[in-house]
C-alpha cells in the first residue's frame, strides 16, 4: 500500500503520446508518460515487425494500486522511457476493455509463475507470443527481485542472442495452452451421479475451509467470492426439501456469519455505502480500497436471498446500502453504471495519492465533526486515537495507518445500544445523523478517481441486482425506519434504474441490424466486440427484468441475444462456449472459461441461462437449450468431479438440469393493477432458485402473439384463465399444474407448502 502511488502527478510539460486519443480512462492516465506507447493494434504490431524488435505489453485497469505504483517508479521516469523507446515497441492494454487480449497472456504468466495479476508485464515477439512475463516490477533490483530496469537489459540480452530459442518456446506455449484451454466433450450424455458429486463436494469443501471466528471460506487476504455463498444457499433449499433440517441449519450459520462480519467490517464502506474490493486481513477489517461494479451486484443478491431465508431486515439493509451507493455515485445521466473507484487518493488538494485517504478518519476528525455524539460514535465502530488497524498483524504490517481509523462494528448494533441506555431504534439513528455528517466532511476531501467507463457484462450484473431488489424487498414490513445512508426508497424505483441501464445498453451498444454487442462504452462504443461474459451476464439481467418486472420486451431480447451468443461463441462440436468470437487474429487463444471468481465465468451463467429460458419457451426450444447445456456440462465433467470448488456456479447448473421438472409460476392479469404487482410480491416473498416466474396480460397483443409462437401453451393457460377475476395465479411443477389461486396468501402457502415443514424446523 505503497503512499508515494499517484496517477494524476503533472506533466512537467510533457507533450501528450498517442494514448491521449483513446477512450479508456487507464490508457489516458499514461497519455503523458515519456514512454512511446501504442494502444493494442496494427499500428504497433507493424511498428514491432519493421523495427524487428520485442514488445513491452503492459496491461492494468484505472483503479488498480499497483499499476499506479509501476507508473510513478518507472513509466513516469525519463532513464526507463528511454529504455523502452530504444529497446522495445510498447504498448499498453487496458484489462476492463480488452478481457480477450488480458486472458491470453494472464493465462501465460500464471501458467509460468503459479499466479499473476495486475500491472501485468510480457514480452512478446513482434508475432504476438510471449516470451517471458511477470506482474509488477520496482525499478531498481530490491527485496531478492530484479528491478524492471535489469529485465529489460536482459530481455534485451535475450532478444539478440537467444532469439530462436525464445520464440520457439513462445510458439510451444502457446501451442500447449490452446490445446489445455479449448477443451471438447468426448460425450455429450452427462452421467446420473455428476450433479450431485459435483455439489456435495463443493459444498463439503467450502465447508472445511469455513472460518467459525470471522467468517467466510479460507484466509487473508479475504475476498467476497458471492459465488461461494449462492452454491451454500442452494445446498440449504435441496436439504430443506430433503428434511435435512440441521444441515440446513449449519449451512445458513456460516452464510448468515459470513455476511454480519462482512457488513460490520471495514470491507463494508459505513459511510458511503457499498463494498470494497477485498480485506488484507483475516477479520475483513482493512480492505483493499477500490470498489468494483461486479462486486455490488453479486453481493446485493446474496443479501437479498439471505433476506427471503431469514426474514431479518438485516440483509435487505445491507442490500438498500450497496444500491443506494450506487444509485447516488455510479450512474450515469442516461442511465448508465459506470465500472470503479479507485482506491487511491489524495488526503488533500496537491498532496500524494495515498491508498484509502478518502475513507480513513483520525480519532480527532470525528470528535470536531460528531461532538456530543462523537464518543458513542467511537465505541461502536472501535475508533481510537492511536488508530485502530491493529486488530491482526495482517491488517497494516507496514504501520501505513499510523493514528487511522477504518470503520469496524466489532458487536452488533442491538448490544451496543444495550449498554448505551438506548433503545435500538433511538441508537440506530443517532449513528445514522452521525454517518451522515461524516460523508458531508468526506465529501469535501479529493475523491478517488472515478473509472466511469460502462461495461455491458458488469451491467447485467446490476441489472439483475436491481430488478430482484424491486420485488424482493416488498416482503419487508411497513413503516420501517432507514438510516443513512440507505434512503428507503420504494423498491419499485429500483426497478426503474434497471429498465434504464438496459435501454442505454440497448441504445449505445446494441447493433440491431446485426444484433451483436459491443463490449464496453466510453464517449462512444469501444472497438472491442462483445465477449461471452456481455451476452450471458445481461441476458441473465434481462431474464431478471422480465420475471421481476414484467415487460415482455426484455425477454424478447433475451431470447434475440441467446442466438447471437450460440452463433459467435458456441462451439456445436466440442460443446460450451468460447470467451471471444474469434474473428481478431491478433488475439491467440479463444478459451472456454469455467473458473466461478470474482465475476462467474460465461459458461456458468450461460448453462443457467439456457435452463431458465427451456422452461419458458416450447418443446421443441426447450430440447435444443437442454441439449447445450448437457454438451457444455460434459466439457467440463472432470473438472466438476475433481476440482468443483473452482466451480460452484456450474455446480448448480448441473443440479439444475437434473431437477426433472422446474417450478413455473403463470400470473395472468393486468401488470398495472395493485391485486396483480401484489400477486407478483407474494410469488417472491420466498427462496427458490429453481422457480420460473411468467408473467402475462391477456389483453396485450404484443404478448399473447410472442406466447402463441414461442409456448402455446402458455398463451392457452392465459385465455383460459376463469372471466371477471383480476388476477390468476398457476403452479406447475412435476408436468401437473395446481388449481388456480386468486389471492397473495394462497399464493404464498402454494408455494411454500414443499418445504413449510422443514422451514418451521429451522
Amino acid at each position: 500500500m505503497s503512499s508515494s502511488a499517484s496517477s494524476s502527478s503533472p506533466h512537467g510539460g510533457r507533450k501528450p503520446n498517442r494514448l491521449a486519443a483513446e477512450h479508456s480512462p487507464y490508457l489516458l492516465q499514461h497519455a503523458h508518460n515519456p514512454v512511446d506507447w501504442y494502444p493494442w493494434g496494427d499500428e504497433a504490431f507493424e511498428k514491432a515487425r519493421a523495427k524487428d524488435v520485442p514488445i513491452f505489453l503492459s496491461i492494468g485497469y484505472s483503479t488498480c494500486h499497483w499499476c499506479h505504483v509501476m507508473e510513478v517508479e518507472s513509466f513516469e521516469n525519463d532513464e526507463v522511457a528511454k529504455l523502452l523507446n530504444d529497446w522495445f515497441v510498447s504498448i499498453k492494454v487496458d484489462r476492463e476493455e480488452r478481457p480477450d487480449v488480458d486472458k491470453v497472456y494472464m493465462t501465460y504468466v500464471s501458467a509460468l509463475h503459479g499466479g499473476g495479476g495486475w500491472p501485468l508485464s510480457v514480452f512478446l515477439s513482434p508475432d504476438l507470443k510471449p516470451l517471458m512475463g511477470g506482474t509488477y516490477f520496482p525499478p531498481d533490483d530490491k527485496y531478492g527481485r530484479p528491478g524492471f530496469k535489469t529485465v529489460l537489459r536482459k530481455v534485451k540480452e535475450a532478444w539478440e542472442t537467444k532469439r530462436d530459442a525464445l520464440e520457439r518456446t513462445g510458439n510451444l506455449v502457446i501451442e500447449q495452452l490452446r490445446d489445455a484451454l479449448s477443451a471438447k466433450a468426448s460425450s455429450q450424455d452427462l452421467p446420473n451421479d455428476l450433479a450431485v458429486v459435483s455439489l456435495d463436494q463443493c459444498v463439503e469443501k467450502l465447508t472445511s475451509s469455513y472460518d467459525p471466528k470471522f467468517g467466510g471460506f479460507g484466509s487473508a487476504p479475504k475476498f467476497p467470492r458471492p459465488v461461494e455463498d449462492y452454491i451454500m444457499l442452494y445446498k440449504f433449499r435441496k436439504h430443506m426439501e430433503a428434511g435435512k433440517e440441521s444441515e440446513a441449519l449449519n449451512i445458513k450459520k456460516m452464510v448468515t456469519h459470513t455476511l454480519d462480519c462482512m457488513a460490520r467490517g471495514g470491507v463494508h464502506d459505513h459511510v458511503g455505502g457499498g463494498f470494497h474490493r477485498y480485506s488484507v486481513d483475516e477479520c475483513w477489517h482493512v480492505p483493499h480500497f477500490e470498489k468494483m461494479l461486479y462486486d455490488q451486484g453479486q453481493i446485493v443478491n446474496v443479501y437479498l436471498d439471505t433476506f427471503l431465508i431469514t426474514g431479518d431486515e438485516y440483509y435487505s439493509t445491507v442490500a438498500r446500502d450497496i444500491l443506494d451507493y450506487l444509485r447516488r455515485d455510479m450512474i450515469g445521466k442516461e442511465g448508465e453504471i459506470f465500472s470503479a473507484e479507485d482506491a487511491d487518493s489524495a488526503e488533500y488538494e496537491g498532496a500524494p495519492r495515498k491508498e484509502g485517504a478518502f475513507y480513513v478518519w483520525t480519532s480527532k476528525e470525528i470528535e470536531d465533526t460528531l461532538g456530543e455524539n462523537a464518543e458513542l460514535f467511537k465505541k461502536h465502530y472501535y475508533v481510537k486515537s492511536s488508530g485502530n488497524c491493529d486488530l491482526s498483524p495482517m491488517s497494516d504490517p507496514h504501520n501505513e495507518f499510523a493514528g487511522k481509523n477504518v470503520l469496524i462494528e466489532r458487536k452488533p448494533a442491538s448490544l451496543m445500544s444495550s449498554k448505551s441506555g438506548k433503545s435500538l431504534d433511538e441508537y440506530s439513528q443517532i449513528l445514522g445523523a452521525c454517518r451522515q455528517k461524516l460523508f458531508d466532511v468526506r465529501s469535501k476531501r479529493p475523491r478517488p478517481h472515478l473509472d466511469d467507463k460502462v461495461i455491458v457484462s458488469w451491467n447485467g450484473l446490476a441489472i439483475s441486482a436491481f430488478a430482484r431488489a424491486s420485488q424482493i424487498l416488498k416482503s419487508g414490513p411497513t413503516g420501517t425506519r432507514f438510516n443513512f445512508p440507505v434512503t428507503g426508497c420504494n423498491p419499485v424505483e429500483y426497478l426503474e434504474v434497471a429498465e434504464k441501464a438496459a435501454n442505454f445498453i440497448k441504445a449505445n451498444l446494441y447493433d440491431a441490424s446485426s444484433k451483436r454487442l459491443h463490449h464496453s462504452y466510453r464517449n462512444g462504443p469501444s472497438k472491442a466486440p462483445g465477449f461471452l461474459d456481455d451476452y450471458a451476464f445481461l441476458i441473465n439481467g434481462l431474464l431478471d427484468l422480465y420475471e421481476f418486472g414484467g415487460k415482455i420486451e426484455w425477454l424478447l431480447w433475451a431470447v434475440q441475444l441467446q442466438v447471437t451468443q450460440d452463433e459467435l461463441f458456441l462451439d456445436k462440436q466440442g460443446g460450451g462456449y468460447f470467451n471471444t468470437p474469434g474473428e481478431d487474429p491478433s488475439v491467440l487463444l479463444r478459451v472456454k472459461e469455467d473458473y466461478d471468481g470474482a465475476e462467474p465465468s460465461g459458461n456458468s451463467v450461460a448453462a443457467i441461462n439456457l435452463i431458465r429460458l427451456s422452461s419458458m419457451l416450447d418443446a421443441a426450444k426447450c430440447t435444443d437449450y437442454k441439449r447445450n447445456v448437457e454438451h457444455l456440462l460434459a466439457v467440463f465433467e472432470t473438472r466438476l468431479r475433481q476440482l468443483s470448488i473452482a466451480l460452484p456456479l456450474m455446480c448448480c447448473a448441473a443440479d439444475m438440469l437434473s431437477v426433472p421438472s422446474r417450478k413455473q409460476v403463470v400470473l395472468v392479469g393486468q401488470k398495472g393493477s395493485a391485486e396483480f404487482q401484489d400477486m407478483v410480491a407474494a410469488t417472491f416473498s420466498s427462496y427458490d432458485p429453481n422457480r420460473t416466474v411468467i408473467q402475462i396480460d391477456p389483453s396485450n397483443t404484443e404478448e399473447m402473439g410472442f406466447w402463441d409462437s414461442n409456448n402455446a401453451n402458455i398463451a392457452q393457460m392465459a385465455r383460459s384463465s376463469p372471466p371477471g377475476t383480476q388476477t390468476v395465479a398457476h403452479v406447475c411443477q412435476d408436468f401437473k399444474c395446481s388449481p388456480p389461486v386468486t389471492s397473495p396468501e394462497a399464493l404464498r402457502e402454494l408455494l411454500n407448502k414443499t418445504v413449510a415443514a422443514a422451514s418451521s424446523a429451522v
